[in-house]
């Protein structure tokens, strides 16, 4: 029986990667469809949510399940735990990647990115997914330093984000309100799929620490 249930936490385990480097597919899928306005792609990133959110629905009841047949204390709960709030954490990045394709969708034939702004979301959907292919190794390996690290990728996300504002605040900007609001959506889902995956390293650092707040990295 004990046996059986290192297993199951294994291969939870096991399945938050897979997670991870689904939402991280769907987000590098839907940056392509942004750009090159391109429906058949953006269809795909849509439909493709479903499968995320019931693999959520699964990992949930699973967790529900140990939670309530082995009655896990001190790591084995943390563990338990943290995987519920990891699993959280990647459902709403697909939700985010499956915006992204929205609007793009809803923009079809035209694309949804402005000439002027192609290189940030382009570079944004680089740092995405170096951001969501690192998480799900630190998942898979519990490792606190790749964890830490995250955050300073994630400031590059910032950055982008406040380059996207100085272009949409220019006097110059010639491509009305509509497109604005478009690119600011935009700008703050690429922004929130990078903030959810420094939460899942967080909470991977407490998994392993049981410190709640990430060391500071050197340099």
């Amino acid at each position: 029986m004990r046996e059986h249930y290192r297993e199951e936490l294994e291969d939870i385990n096991t399945c938050l990667v897979e997670m991870a480097n689904s939402v991280g597919s769907a987000m590098s899928k839907a940056t392509t469809a942004l750009l090159d306005a391109d429906v058949a792609l953006a269809d795909l990133v849509i439909a493709g949510d479903e499968h995320v959110d019931a693999v959520r629905e699964s990992l949930e009841e699973r967790c529900f399940t140990l939670l309530a047949r082995q009655q896990p204390v001190a790591t084995d709960l943390r563990t338990i735990t943290t995987a519920m709030r990891i699993v959280a954490d990647l459902e709403r990045m697909g939700d985010l990647a499956a915006h992204v394709a929205k609007l793009a969708r809803m923009r079809f034939p035209e694309s949804a990115v402005p000439a002027e702004v192609r290189p940030i979301f382009l570079e944004a959907g680089h740092v995405a997914q170096s951001l969501v292919t690192k998480t799900g190794a630190v998942i898979a390996k519990l490792d606190v330093q790749a964890a830490t690290e995250l955050e300073s990728d994630d400031d590059l996300m910032d950055a982008l984000h406040r380059q996207l504002f100085t272009e949409l605040l220019s006097p110059d900007w010639p491509h009305g309100m509509e497109s604005a609001i478009d690119i600011t959506l935009l700008g703050r889902y690429y922004e929130r799929f990078a903030d959810h995956a420094v939460s899942v390293a967080r909470r991977v650092v407490y998994l392993v620490t049981g410190e709640r707040q990430m060391q500071e990295t050197a340099g």
